[in-house]
């Protein structure tokens, strides 16, 4: 039985809402307290649920929540910016890479799933510092106020101020060289029959799913050496950025510009420099441990993002409801850190073949099509997608973290 009894979640976003989910399964009463005022309704672009995100997620009985606001997506189809098919994953009748999904109606669905639970969230409350007392720990908000209980998680992103307080000196994000652009529109294209066109262009990256009425949902990463902010790139107008994309794409033989030129300006989903963490070397201290974007933040190219802070979530329940809190900040790390930093290793390598310069593009070409038709094995994937927790397994003690570091 659990001697951790309360927990303050600070961030409610997606990792904060699957994390108090997993607490509440766990025996343990959380909170989660959110620093904007209101729920994040619209926020975001695509992003993709993996199955082993999904799975995770069935641990918890959440799954069937969000089930229903992605597209399945039966195969990926890579392509060159001539066209040219270099491989397929999946595409044999059977269980759907991913999920195409808006991180908005991915955040809303879990959101309302945890309210449904009656799991509190407090808005309005960001976190100003955090200290230990001598039996918890106490953060203090902006706004004067204060919350007890006996940890404090930190899913409050990429940018966590709780890494912070756990660790002055933790890194900063890492700018991946890529900009990042999508939407939902409608054409007259052809539907891609659940299939993700995915191509590297000669300039940029571009991927694509039409469905049968031709609904075209799409997302391009455009390498810029220099980063932006999302207040920075949001600086360029909608319809400026919809031209530079336009003249990226403007050589591939692909159907970029047919989709570009039925994007409304104000539909355009401008997310800013794309970003990840590749190594952050401290997770907890005392009481307090991160979960999901703040403790292993991977680009969007990964795919898998919201699955590994799904899975995070997951096992830092488990490790709590079995062990006490070093023990179970120790072995919670131990569960998670060489796969999710293995995942953002992955992701880097796409990132740079998305980024890749005249000679590192002319390189690419010719060798993409050897390794795509390597990578598209399926044993080849499994250690990402074929993930599985057992819920009902018993933690298994490790060394404490303070005799590791």
């Amino acid at each position: 039985m659990t001697e951790t009894r309360t927990a303050l979640i600070i961030g409610g976003g997606i990792a904060g809402s699957v994390t108090a989910m997993a607490l509440h399964r766990a025996g343990i009463e959380a909170t989660v307290y959110e620093a904007y005022d209101s729920a994040a309704d619209g926020v975001g672009g695509m992003l993709g649920l993996a199955p082993n995100g999904v799975r995770a997620l069935s641990v918890l009985g959440a799954d069937e929540a969000v089930r229903g606001v992605g597209d399945p997506v039966t195969s990926m189809i890579m392509r060159s910016w001539t066209g040219k098919r270099l491989a397929e994953f999946g595409g044999q009748g059977g269980a759907p890479v991913f999920h195409a999904v808006w991180r908005a109606d991915l955040y809303r669905a879990l959101n309302e799933e945890a309210a449904r639970r009656d799991l509190p969230t407090v808005y309005g409350k960001r976190l100003q510092k955090a200290g230990e007392t001598a039996d918890g720990v106490v953060a203090t908000f902006t706004d004067g106020t204060t919350a007890s209980a006996d940890v404090l998680i930190g899913a409050d992103g990429i940018r966590s101020t709780v890494r912070k307080i756990i660790d002055p000196s933790a890194p900063e994000p890492r700018y991946s060289g890529l900009l990042g652009f999508g939407g939902l529109t409608r054409t007259n294209l052809p539907s891609t029959n659940h299939s993700m066109h995915m191509i590297f262009g000669k300039r940029a990256f571009f991927a694509y799913q039409v469905d049968e009425d031709g609904r075209t949902g799409w997302f391009a990463n455009l390498p810029r050496r220099e980063p932006l902010t999302r207040a920075e790139a949001r600086a360029t107008d909608a319809a400026e950025w919809l031209r530079i994309m336009a003249d990226v794409f403007a050589k591939d033989r692909i159907p970029a510009l047919e989709i570009l030129r039925n994007v409304d300006p104000e539909q355009l989903v401008n997310v800013g420099a794309l970003e990840d963490l590749p190594k952050v070397p401290v997770w907890s201290r005392g009481r307090m441990v991160l979960v999901g974007d703040s403790a292993h933040a991977t680009s969007p190219s990964s795919g898998q993002g919201a699955s590994q802070a799904m899975e995070s979530a997951v096992q830092l329940a488990r490790c709590l409801r079995d062990l006490p809190v070093p023990e179970a900040f120790a072995a919670y790390e131990q569960l998670r850190r060489e796969r999710v930093e293995r995942v953002i290793a992955s992701a880097e390598k796409t990132n740079s073949d998305k980024a890749a310069g005249p000679v590192a593009r002319v390189l690419r070409d010719l060798l993409m099509p050897v390794a795509m038709k390597l990578l598209a094995k399926p044993e080849k994937m499994a250690w990402q997608v074929d993930y599985t927790i057992d819920w009902d397994a018993p933690v298994e003690r490790v060394a404490p973290l303070a005799a590791a570091h």
